[in-house]
């Protein structure tokens, strides 16, 4: 069409058409005069403006001062009144856009931009070097349209506080350069397009419209808007130049090498060149268009490549997780939100699927607030037929909508174990679990929390239901709760961690005690509704039963008490509890076949069968019956384990790791009537009446005063501003009640006094505490508190930090571990923790060689990956090389734990709370979910009235660790194997014997035996 229609011009009427050169340096003046001319004046008045600062710095007063100072106020009057500067905020707020007048000027700038752009468009349509004539009713109305721009940039240039910088800013240079060639253009009378392509630039404003528009409200569209943007006003303004200075040529060559190019050639022009494609069929003839050209391509390589395939992903990601999860009726989903990362996603997968390998039919939908990165979408992609990705919160509504929270069979909150601050990721998390039951009462929540205290937030929900399968999985309380049970029983939070890890690493042991450790982790914690022919006996017979027949070892049941007329779960009960029809039991075995055993036993038809895999559903009246429903059978993965206790002497060959109530101790302990008058008012832990902190406060130097025995060392790292621990979860376990009076040992903290200030007052109603401000890492604070004489030293883990590497948030542990690991005791010694007044000599001559002990060590772990330094430290023979943690040789002798296995806890609450609750039961000191009602309100008080209280709360039962040689178990003949033992120690005292803590160390002359439990299944 250009080409026919300038066959149709002869030179006449091109000569008539074409804007003068004199035409074009008047357009192009104009900007450059205004542009230059106007910085000029700006910076000569903010030179002068600073000669007058410091001339008024040099002389206060003076004529030229005054004459100065006279000339402003004259030429700026304004700003010697008040009415001024309300005038200039008022102009700042409307230009701003935060009043409904700003936005409305706002959007109309923009929309006469773009309607100048179109403008250009249709002008360009002709040949760039023709002029228009004032015929042309474009010109009326693209002059209108920037009057309206010269009032607004007005506006702004007296609304600017800098003057300079202003000018610069590319809304200015686009004014500049495009308004006052329209008014040149009217005055005479031809229109030449010139740089109104630069109109194009408007286009950034794009993403600041759609917001105020609130079409656009996620970060996600913001950012998709903003590359658009850069995108579509680089691709114009490229396009217009390469068609101003093609269809004008070079100006040296006065036009001569000029060609006719459309703007839609231009634009096609310049996306070849952007994709770097280049056919060849439109090029560049000026010298300006081809330098261009040259330096375009180099930074739109930079643009192509990185803006197209960043749009293109958020546009096809917008999509892809913004869509809804379809609920299909009959098909089990849950949802899951919170920390949601590569390391938490691909963590809750593992401990979720094993608990229904090879029948997976629940779906997982993970609601995270941001889009997966590439490693976790790989991962969702890896198990694409039962996890689905959701962008949202849980905050909203609508994305609760989105995920269909309301038909989910429930919502799990992940929570960051690792993260700086605690308390803010509880809050949040506990905000998430508000939002949930606001949107649906009904949706059963399973949460994750880090302190304690914060877990009365969530009792206090109008609509938080315990009984309905709410559940709290709080990390302090269980963590620290382990770690005191190890310090009871030295090994025992080895062994109970073991219940609920998985090993699928293969290894090759060297030694016996490997292979024992080994075998032992192929058990699990199972449950299983007994059978009815157990109905009307009681649990030590069922329990001898089922480990002499079936092969299974029941550790406790579900039974109907009177304690608010409910069923809960009692840990070997006396031979006084009689179990009910369908009893829940909980028993340690290797696999969900081998627990229904229990369920299909009947006394009649199974009455001969000698061998336990035979055991099987039979068809009489009396032993057939529908299986129930009830929770799940698979709870978690379990197995007793070989624990190690490095103290105990080379002549206690074996001791029994043994579960005992009060009543049945009675042979063992003394209990006298004035231990109840000191007890909470729950009746569940020894209480005392406030104590001061300075009471208990030890110094150096009153070593002698004290002279602790038999006591447990606690270092503990932090300041005045490092998040609690929550030291009341270790203690508690270490004041139950179900220990007398005379069985309590004094703890003794060592770490800041700063940081026990903030602790104490959750601690000061607990008996015999003591603190010694000082540092595990200084060898005199460990000597003062008389370390060598302590039956456990545990090293917690100190209050999390924000670090560049994960592998040094356990430094402090492990310089504290290797301070306290040098230290050895020289001596023999009696160590009075032993059951029996019988002396046996801890250290003994053996070929010349003087036996010598470790202080016993229990040290927490944060990153699993750092017991390397541990065993390094430790230096044991026969390590498994390369293996994890909870195959290390520190963690089979009970000196290491980590907490990182709790995450598991989250798919065991789903599906089977009941195990979740034994744990609780096991590991805080017998608290249930009944009795945390009394603890949220951190109130203890004296003798409490109600002695059934008390008495059902002292007679539950304890682990402990018993010698095979000075105890009571003695007596037991034969005992020559577990069974034996096992069965002697239910009969006789009613002691549950799940382990064996034997010697690991299979050389004779080995300077240190050190003891490894083993269970029924691997000895």
């Amino acid at each position: 069409m250009f080409h026919s229609h300038l066959d149709s011009l002869n030179e006449e009427d091109l000569e008539d058409t074409y804007c003068s050169i004199e035409i074009q340096a008047a357009f192009i003046l104009s900007s450059c005069v205004t542009f230059f001319g106007g910085l000029i004046i700006l910076v000569f008045f903010r030179i002068i403006l600073k000669i007058a600062k410091k001339w008024q710095s040099i002389k206060h007063s003076g004529a030229v001062l005054k004459l100065f100072s006279s000339g402003r106020s004259g030429l700026n009057p304004l700003r010697r009144f008040y009415f001024y500067r309300v005038f200039h905020d008022r102009i700042e707020l409307l230009l701003s856009a935060q009043t409904f007048v700003g936005q409305v000027l706002v959007i109309l700038v923009f929309v006469l931009s773009i309607g100048s752009l179109i403008i250009y468009f249709i002008n360009s349509t002709d040949l760039t070097g023709m002029c228009s004539t004032s015929e042309d009713r474009t010109l009326t109305v693209d002059l209108s349209f920037n009057a309206f721009f010269s009032f607004y940039f007005g506006l702004r240039f007296w609304a600017a506080d800098d003057k300079i910088k202003f000018w610069l800013e590319m809304n200015s240079i686009v004014d500049i350069f495009t308004v006052p060639p329209t008014f040149i253009s009217y005055y005479l009378k031809s229109n030449w397009l010139g740089f109104r392509f630069l109109r194009a630039l408007r286009l950034l404003e794009l993403p600041k419209i759609l917001q105020i528009l609130h079409v656009i409200k996620s970060s996600n569209s913001v950012k998709l808007s903003k590359l658009m943007s850069i995108v579509l006003s680089t691709w114009f303004t490229a396009a217009g130049f390469l068609h101003l200075v093609e269809n004008s040529g070079d100006p040296w060559l006065k036009g001569r090498n000029s060609q006719s190019m459309s703007y839609f050639e231009s634009i096609y022009l310049v996306t070849a060149t952007m994709s770097t494609v280049g056919f060849g069929d439109v090029v560049a003839k000026t010298s300006l268009g081809r330098t261009f050209i040259v330096f375009f391509t180099l930074g739109s390589l930079i643009l192509f490549a990185n803006y197209i395939p960043e749009m293109v992903e958020l546009f096809t990601n917008r999509r892809k997780y913004t869509k809804p999860y379809e609920a299909i009726k009959g098909k089990k989903f849950i949802v899951v939100c919170g920390n949601i990362t590569i390391d938490s996603v691909t963590a809750f997968l593992r401990n979720f699927l094993r608990h229904r390998s090879g029948e997976i039919n629940t779906e997982i939908v993970f609601l995270g607030e941001e889009p997966p990165s590439l490693e976790l979408e790989t991962l969702f992609k890896c198990n694409l037929s039962f996890t689905t990705f959701v962008c949202g919160s849980a905050l909203k509504f609508e994305d609760l909508k989105r995920v269909s929270v309301e038909s989910a069979e429930a919502c799990l909150i992940l929570a960051n174990s690792l993260c700086s601050d605690l308390h803010a990721e509880d809050i949040s998390n506990i905000m998430r679990v508000l939002s949930i039951k606001n949107y649906n009462s009904h949706t059963r929540v399973i949460i994750q929390i880090l302190q304690s205290h914060n877990k009365a937030f969530l009792s206090k929900i109008p609509t938080w239901n315990c009984s309905a399968g709410d559940n709290i999985i709080c990390f302090a309380e269980l963590k620290l709760g382990f770690i005191a049970q190890g310090c009871l029983v030295p090994g025992l939070c080895t062994f109970l961690t073991t219940l609920f890890i998985e090993q699928n690493q293969k290894v090759f042991p060297k030694h016996s005690w490997q292979k024992y450790f080994l075998n032992s982790l192929k058990n699990k914690i199972l449950t299983q509704r007994l059978s009815d022919a157990f109905t009307g006996m009681t649990f030590p017979e069922v329990c001898r039963l089922c480990f002499v027949k079936l092969h299974l070892m029941l550790i406790a049941i579900q039974h109907k008490s009177g304690f608010h007329n409910c069923r809960s779960l009692i840990l070997n009960p006396p031979a006084q509890v009689k179990l009910d029809k369908d009893t829940l039991g909980f028993f340690i075995a290797e696999s969900s076949q081998a627990v229904k055993r229990a369920f299909f036993y009947c006394s009649h038809c199974h009455k001969d069968v000698h061998n336990p895999e035979l055991i099987e559903k039979c068809g009489c009246k009396t032993g057939s019956r529908e299986e129930l429903t009830g929770p799940a059978m698979v709870v978690v993965k379990s197995s007793t384990s070989c624990i190690s206790e490095c103290q105990d002497s080379a002549r206690e060959q074996e001791s029994s790791l043994s579960i005992a109530s009060l009543k049945n101790r009675g042979v063992m302990v003394s209990d006298t009537p004035e231990d109840s008058d000191q007890l909470d008012s729950s009746g569940m832990f020894h209480w005392c009446r406030s104590t001061p902190l300075d009471k208990v406060v030890l110094k150096r130097t009153d070593k002698s005063k004290h002279e602790f025995r038999d006591h447990i060392v606690a270092c503990v790292f932090g300041d005045a501003h490092s998040a609690l621990v929550g030291l009341r979860n270790f203690v508690m376990p270490l004041r139950a009640s179900n220990y007398t009076r005379q069985e309590l040992k004094d703890i003794v903290f060592i770490g800041p006094l700063e940081y026990f200030h903030r602790e104490w007052r959750f601690l000061r109603n607990f008996p015999q505490i003591y603190i010694m401000p000082g540092s595990a890492l200084y060898t005199g604070d460990l000597h003062a508190v008389n370390i060598e004489q302590c039956s456990m030293c545990a090293v917690l883990a100190a209050p999390s930090k924000p670090l560049s590497s994960q592998i040094l948030v356990d430094t402090e542990n492990i310089m504290a571990t290797l301070n306290i690991q040098s230290l050895r005791v020289s001596g023999p010694t009696q160590r009075p923790s032993e059951p029996e007044a019988k002396a046996v000599p801890t250290f003994s001559k053996h070929d010349g060689k003087r036996r010598y002990q470790q202080i016993p060590i229990l040290t927490e772990l944060k990153n699993p990956s750092n017991i390397h330094f541990i065993e390094q430290i430790g230096g044991l023979d026969g390590a498994l090389k390369g293996a994890s943690l909870h195959l290390s040789t520190s963690f089979s002798t009970g000196t290491v734990f980590s907490g990182n296995f709790l995450d598991s806890l989250l798919a065991t609450a789903f599906y089977n709370y009941h195990v979740l609750e034994l744990l609780q039961m096991l590991v805080t000191g017998g608290i249930s979910s009944q009795m945390e009602q009394y603890l949220v309100k951190e109130k203890h008080y004296g003798f409490h009235e109600s002695c059934a209280t008390i008495l059902s709360g002292r007679a539950r039962c304890k682990l402990g660790l018993l010698s095979l040689d000075k105890t009571i178990l003695s007596d037991i003949k034969p005992r020559k194997t577990f069974g034996q033992l096992f069965c002697g120690s239910l009969d006789n005292y009613g002691i549950l014997c799940v382990g064996l803590y034997r010697v690991m160390d299979d050389g004779e002359h080995s300077l240190e035996n050190k003891r490894g439990v083993c269970d029924h299944q691997a000895i």
